[in-house]
């Protein structure tokens, strides 16, 4: 169902959009390296679960890897608050 390279994917992706929030969001999160993890993680639970739910990859599953990556640093953000 999930392929090396769906996962290697939702790996890049998380860690840009962990480094973006880094650089964009100061003081909230853990610091880049600590929103790196988090996008990571992020990313792959979107990802993985639009694929779990709809048993397919593609497109949607990159779109949801990045929404799952930008909730999470959110999410992070607000309960470290």
């Amino acid at each position: 169902m999930f392929g090396i390279v769906s996962f290697i994917g939702w790996l890049i992706v998380g860690a840009i959009i962990g480094w973006i929030a880094g650089k964009v969001w100061v003081g909230h999160g853990f610091g880049t390296l600590g929103n790196i993890v988090v996008g990571i993680v992020g990313s792959m639970i979107g990802g993985f679960l639009f694929g779990w739910l709809f048993g397919t990859e593609g497109f949607g599953g990159w779109i949801t890897a990045i929404l799952g990556a930008i909730v999470l640093i959110v999410i992070v953000g607000f309960v470290k608050r």
